[in-house]
């Protein structure tokens, strides 16, 4: 393969949520052609590479690409290969390039039939020459005889209910809708004689038996053995070859925690790639960890900046009271230590419940002995549950584990010779260390961000993936360091500030950041709204409070005035609830208890309470602004290669998915962004409102600087710029390399006045790319932002 020489470093992304129609054929799609015709704008927008996602071919009607089902194909679904190349094309003869999504973890084997390998696997068993390809669990003593458990069943007598259909050439075993490969010379007698000659077990699905590694426990995802070159080389076959023609600038690898040897697959992939191909991995950092600096990837893809630079913008005043209302209405205060108390509860739940195949199948690879089998299982739940990042593992992580276990056997003392035996198998290595890693990496994601993010709510805009809500936000000073730490160390790390996986978009999360300043005027206003309309559930309805506030129209209409936006939040609040699982949940749904929420929805969205959300929102909305403006820009023009999630150029509400991966208008972004040229030469400034023209005049100014004059971002220093006087706290900035300062306020709802607070430029001529003012040596900071609430100051 010859070296890459992309035609421009990667100076910034854009994603594009890349899907065919539904299942149905219907719908909307965003195709590779629709990508292609999107690059005029994106290029005047100035991003330097398009970042897709998923590409490979999906399961039939995938809106997401996650649930891979061909890995070796570019899907059809959106064009396939020739409108690969056309995208690669009309992106090279514009000097930009190409970032894929990739999903090396697992396959989508919902619907066995769309994937061929996971078929001749149930067809064959261990004769088939790709039974090594899943992590299947063939064990005698996996609850299955030996064979491969799938959970479909809805109780053990509906073996009753299978029927034996030839289709074509083949038999196959239905279940209703569920179809199922009979092996050769299998298919005589009744269906479940037939089942009992399969390679798979059909059970129950809530019997606790699954005879896969699942994608955390989704059973329709089945995890790959990315550990086998065998396996890692039939799977990134096309990945490959995109490779070897030079069509990929970069790749983004999802959840490499899942995988049995995150460090080994990453060296693999970097020796497919070459050496200069950009490569960043979906790695959630715990809040003071540090990514394994002899990875070969350029960094994480940007959750550890998103917490520090939206937390500069929380206000840690209001936590005492906040933290009040909080524990009124749900009986947590949110802080630090309540935090990890529930954290490591729903940890040890997760483990036992949601994750119990994957547990069982950890504790028989460390192997019991003359230890109980129940102690081996409540040794390895308490472990995991105190695991404080997704593994441990890694090089960098060396004398974390042994704490964990000290910890451990001084609080429970009893587990003494499990800890023993769990302890040695870890120093062994092999299957048993593997597996606790793993089941580490998927009880942290489904007990923190999946369930805990959804009962807390001293502050949701802290509750996002790889957030801290214990912590009340990050000081400008905790935020210089990591930023400084960024550019020295990972200066090609991906930032940013919205991904098809955050629970809120970064605008909502910016409005309700807000409340951090003025928490007595929303403990009033709740209280008042509650009166009106009581919430059928005190923390619920903290927590939907917050994600109205975030989401209500800031141009005087009601909620109820948006049909759309009623749809939303109907079905954002029935997610939440299930994810919280305190009143109902998806495996138990209480259909009284969630009809009485979404009346009560109704209730707020069709009442008086509308009319007071608006007049609050209005009031809220500007400093909400100020806020999006001001974590943009530093994102933008910090360290690391900034990322722009398909719409956020503008304002954007999105909510948790797929809520955040709705249709965008793009031919209205390109329309709003020719006019901004035409206000440009006018010297007009657009005023921050409600049309978002504010936010697209920062980010294309800020991602045209880093493409022409790349040399202040690409490997450029990172220094603060620290304002003096009355309003010094109000400013957060910083100078990259040697020609550009950042300067945003933040807290700008308890700001007075800027009056008597100045600023000390470095030597020369600065002017303002967003507004055309000029600044030259001491300047009052109120004269800087007295027409945005940002400023991007270049010398020269």
């Amino acid at each position: 393969m010859s070296p890459h020489t992309p035609s421009t470093p990667v100076l910034s992304t854009y994603r594009l949520q890349l899907h065919g129609p539904d299942a149905a054929g219907a719908g909307p799609s965003l195709s590779l052609t629709d990508a292609t015709a999107l690059v005029p704008h994106l290029d005047a927008l100035g991003v330097s590479h398009l970042y897709a996602s998923p590409i490979l071919t999906p399961a039939v009607g995938s809106q997401h690409g996650y649930d891979v089902v061909d890995p070796t194909t570019v899907s059809a679904a959106i064009g396939g290969p020739a409108a690969l190349d056309e995208l690669v094309a009309a992106l090279r003869a514009r000097g930009m390039g190409l970032v894929v999504d990739i999903v090396p973890n697992h396959v989508g084997v919902e619907t066995p039939a769309e994937n061929a390998w996971w078929w001749d696997v149930l067809r064959q068993g261990r004769d088939s020459p790709l039974s090594e390809y899943f992590d299947i669990d063939w064990s005698p003593d996996n609850g299955a005889d030996g064979k491969i458990a799938l959970p479909v069943l809805g109780s053990a007598e509906d073996v009753a209910e299978l029927t034996v259909v030839a289709s074509g050439d083949e038999t196959e075993l239905h279940f209703y809708d569920h179809r199922f490969p009979v092996a050769p010379g299998t298919g005589d007698g009744t269906p479940q004689e037939v089942h009992e000659r399969q390679a798979y077990r059909l059970v129950p699905w809530q019997a606790g038996l699954v005879g896969y590694r699942r994608f955390f426990h989704v059973n329709g995802l089945a995890a790959l053995r990315q550990e086998d070159p065998a396996v890692f080389d039939a799977t990134h076959v096309e990945i490959a070859r995109w490779a070897a023609e030079d069509l990929v600038d970069g790749i983004r690898v999802d959840h490499p925690d899942g995988l049995a040897d995150p460090v080994g697959y990453l060296g693999r992939l970097r020796d497919v790639l070459g050496p200069d191909r950009w490569l960043v991995v979906e790695k959630i950092l715990a809040t003071d960890e540090a990514l394994d600096a002899a990875l070969p990837v350029a960094g994480t893809t940007g959750y550890d900046a998103l917490r520090e630079i939206g937390g500069v913008f929380v206000d840690p005043a209001g936590a005492a009271v906040l933290g009040a209302m909080s524990a009124e209405r749900t009986g947590s205060a949110g802080d630090a230590a309540d935090l990890r108390a529930q954290e490591h509860v729903l940890k040890r739940s997760v483990a036992r419940e949601g994750l119990r195949p994957e547990l069982e199948r950890c504790v028989r690879a460390i192997g019991s002995g003359d230890v109980a089998h129940e102690l081996l299982v409540d040794a390895v739940v308490e472990l995991v549950a105190s695991v404080p990042v997704y593994r441990a593992d890694y090089p960098s992580l060396a004398g974390l584990l042994p704490g964990v276990v000290a910890r451990v056997a001084a609080e429970h003392p009893g587990l003494a010779p499990a800890l023993d035996r769990v302890a040695a198998a870890l120093i062994a290595g092999g299957e048993a260390a593997t597996r606790f890693q793993q089941v580490c990496g998927a009880v942290t994601a489904k007990g923190v961000e999946d369930c805990l993010f959804y009962r807390t709510t001293r502050l949701t805009s802290l509750q996002e993936v790889g957030g801290d809500p214990g912590r009340f936000g990050a000081s400008p000073a905790e935020m210089h360091l990591a930023a400084a730490e960024r550019a020295r160390l990972w200066p090609a790390a991906m930032t940013t500030l919205s991904t098809h996986d955050t629970k809120r978009g970064e605008d909502v999360r910016a409005r309700i950041t807000v409340l951090s300043e003025v928490p007595e005027l929303w403990a009033a206003a709740v209280a008042r709204w509650e009166e009106v309309a009581p919430s059928p559930d005190g923390a619920m309805g903290s927590l939907l409070w917050q994600a109205l506030l975030g989401v209500w129209p800031a141009d005087g209409r009601t909620a109820a005035d948006v049909p759309e936006l009623r749809v939303r939040v109907h079905a954002y609040a029935e997610k939440a609830v299930r994810e919280a699982g305190t009143r109902t949940g998806w495996n138990a749904v209480d259909e009284a208890w969630e009809a009485e929420l979404h009346a009560w929805l109704d209730a707020v969205l069709d009442g008086p309470v509308a009319a007071s959300v608006t007049q609050l929102v209005a009031d809220l909305a500007p400093a909400g602004w100020s806020n999006a403006l001001g974590q943009k820009l530093l994102q933008l023009a910090g360290p690391g290669v900034p990322d722009v999630y398909q719409g956020t150029e503008l304002w954007e509400d999105s909510l948790v998915d797929p809520d955040n991966r709705r249709e965008v208008d793009h031919v209205h972004r390109a329309e709003l962004l020719a006019g901004l040229e035409g206000s440009a030469q006018e010297n007009r400034v657009p005023a921050v409102d409600a049309t978002g023209a504010a936010k697209l005049l920062v980010v294309s100014r800020v991602l045209r600087l880093r493409r022409e004059q790349p040399q202040h971002f690409v490997g450029g220093t990172y220094s603060p710029v620290l304002a003096e006087g009355p309003a010094a706290a109000h400013l957060v900035g910083f100078l990259r390399g040697d020609g550009v300062v950042a300067l945003a306020t933040r807290l700008p709802r308890s700001l007075d006045t800027w009056a008597g607070t100045t600023l000390d430029l470095p030597e020369g001529r600065w002017t303002d790319h967003l507004t055309g003012a000029v600044h030259t040596g001491t300047v009052e900071v109120g004269g800087v932002l007295d027409a945005l609430p940002v400023a991007l100051l270049v010398r020269g």
